[in-house]
């Protein structure tokens, strides 16, 4: 279990072995994907199949919990400069 500030648009990728769930604690998050986009508001989830590209963008900022592997890369198989370590992304607050 990860808890991430979002604010503004990630990137579009993939994680070609996990599920990615999206849980919204505050705020609301849109995720595209190429099928169409979802809203998830506080207190709904969305789950990202494995190997779906999507883009979660937060207009505002977004407090979301994901629950996935300790080792998933939070940009996926995408680069760029947004793009932090696993060790920067489990860092304390």
């Amino acid at each position: 279990m990860k808890v991430a500030k979002l604010h503004g648009q990630l990137l579009w990728h993939s994680h070609a072995d996990e599920d990615e769930l999206f849980y919204v604690l505050e705020g609301h998050l849109k995720i595209e994907l190429e099928s169409g986009v979802v809203q998830v508001a506080p207190g709904e989830l969305f789950i990202v199949p494995k190997g779906v590209r999507h883009n979660p963008i937060a207009e505002d900022p977004c407090l979301v919990m994901l629950l996935e592997r300790k080792s998933t890369k939070h940009t996926g198989d995408a680069l760029d400069a947004r793009t932090r370590s696993i060790q920067e992304q489990l860092r304390p607050l």
